[in-house]
């Protein structure tokens, strides 16, 4: 019988068999878990553990909740082969890609660590005679965050550590898809010493979700996921008066101009478009190809790469590529791979038979690549999230962008370059909210924030950083005077210098 795994409120495992469902290592196909979908009932309880931790954690001095996220560090570090083992046997990544996403994680965590610089607020003296005015951060209270099955230590993390620093209180729901992680890292931080309720885990599926966003005690959600149920998030939160974040998805392009070093273009493009299998909201989905003799070149370096790409179990050190993370989920990427071939593609490299030895059951899907789409195929609209790259050819940079902004998405862009004005032209014109130049994943290191425009974010602020921070706090203003001597007189006019 396989375990089945409860959820964390309060500082502790809570048991929980309500609608069990099963956790499969995508390498091999088989069940290794269960996790128990959450009752109502069980994330209000996870709610009103955060709202009875949330007077005392508010009252913590920034220092101390600050010491809790530097102990908090360390124990991931000590605990990384655990946590990269969950990810890996869950999600699939290869081992290698898992760690790095622990680490981009644990650099949130470092960030949160400056909690007392974080919150300072603004001072003046002497605003009027004898008034001083300054301003502070205040937190919110109960705060949640809903996570993607793609990154299950890394974007959590970007919400909870920063938000829990400024002294709210949360529950995270993350994927059921892979919540072991989740679990380890709420263990941990109750080794680091943070308080109980302070942070609590609640496994479930759209029940959770929907009593997330209706729960009045709830003040902020946080939300990263596909864009249809990033509007829903938002709109279903906002109309019951909370702040929300909710990072949806992305079709980030890849512009080759005819002066890019190929090379290291191709190098980079390859990691870009096949790590983690494709499934990650910046991979690099398309090249567009500026001119058909950079198409052909192009093409003519990556195929090679493409056709040996080791494709394995993610417990393999060597492995390339692992699995996608369910079977469900490979039969739609492999259905996007039909799509284009009716449409008109190219298939230059076809991974939709591969089969991988001794995990015949594994949902593997080979590295794909497909020449001569066009902006009208369903397979350039929407987001694939699989190991499937896709080269569209333009004659102008122009065309490029323009074929970029036509997009519905403005995640992440990039272009490969050696001339710095067309650089630096394309940077100022494009609408995308994270841009490369010769770097195919311009994900923002901890210290700045990461979100896209248009529709792939809903909300007014990005995630991490100095707008994770802006997003958990409140700003309030206070304006004092400590009078030397009686006021002359009442004053009828509206207040001023």
């Amino acid at each position: 019988m396989t375990t089945t795994l409860g959820h964390w409120i309060n500082g502790t495992i809570v048991a929980d068999n309500n609608r069990p469902a099963p956790v499969t290592n995508p390498a091999t196909g088989a069940v290794k878990l269960h996790v128990a979908l959450a009752s109502k009932a069980t994330v209000e309880s996870a709610i009103a553990a955060a709202e009875a931790a949330f007077p005392a954690w508010r009252a913590t001095p920034p220092l101390k909740r600050a010491r809790v996220m530097f102990n908090f560090k360390a124990l991931l570090e000590k605990h990384a082969d655990r946590i990269v083992e969950a990810i890996t046997t869950e999600h699939g990544k290869v081992w290698d890609d898992a760690l790095g996403e622990l680490q981009r994680g644990i650099e949130v965590v470092e960030y949160a660590c400056g909690a007392p610089e974080l919150l300072k607020g603004e001072h003046n003296r002497d605003v009027g005679p004898e008034i001083d005015s300054w301003s502070e951060m205040r937190p919110l209270g109960v705060v949640a965050g809903i996570t993607p099955f793609n990154f299950p230590a890394m974007v959590p993390m970007w919400m909870f550590p920063i938000a829990i620093a400024c002294g709210n209180t949360f529950v995270l729901k993350p994927s059921e898809k892979d919540p072991g992680c989740p679990m380890i890292v709420a263990e941990l931080l109750k080794e680091a010493g943070l308080p109980d309720g302070v942070f609590n885990v609640v496994n479930g599926d759209k029940e959770a979700v929907d009593t997330l966003l209706t729960d009045k005690r709830v003040q902020a959600i946080s939300f990263v996921g596909s864009t249809p149920i990033a509007e829903y998030i938002y709109r279903t939160g906002t109309a019951h008066g909370k702040r929300v974040q909710a990072l949806g998805g992305a079709k980030n392009h890849a512009v080759v101009m005819p002066d890019a070093d190929l090379d290291n273009a191709t190098n980079a493009i390859m990691g870009a478009a096949y790590g983690s299998c494709g499934e990650r909201c910046m991979a690099i989905s398309v090249v567009v190809a500026v001119g058909d003799e950079v198409a052909d070149a192009l093409i003519g370096k990556l195929t090679p790469k493409v056709q040996s790409l080791k494709i394995g179990n993610g417990m393999d050190r060597s492995s390339e590529m692992g699995p996608l993370v369910s079977k469900v989920h490979r039969d739609k990427v492999k259905g996007y791979i039909d799509s284009a071939e009716k449409d008109g593609a190219k298939l230059v490299v076809d991974g939709r038979s591969l089969k991988v030895a001794g995990h015949e059951n594994g949902f593997f899907l080979g590295g794909t690549l497909l020449d001569n789409v066009r902006p009208d195929m369903v397979s350039y609209k929407e987001e694939i999230f699989g190991p499937v790259l896709q080269i569209v050819r333009v004659k102008t940079l122009e065309e490029a962008i323009a074929l970029i902004e036509a997009h519905e998405y403005g995640n992440g862009v990039c272009i490969f370059t050696r001339d710095g004005g067309t650089a630096r032209a394309f940077c100022d014109t494009v609408s995308i909210g994270m841009v490369g130049v010769n770097v195919p994943l311009p994900v923002p290191v901890a210290y700045h924030s990461f979100g896209g425009w248009k529709r792939s974010l809903f909300g007014d602020l990005h995630i991490y950083g100095p707008d994770g921070v802006r997003f958990y706090t409140r700003r309030k203003t206070l304006t004092q005077r400590w009078p030397m001597q009686p006021l002359a007189k009442a004053q009828f006019s509206f207040p001023s210098n």
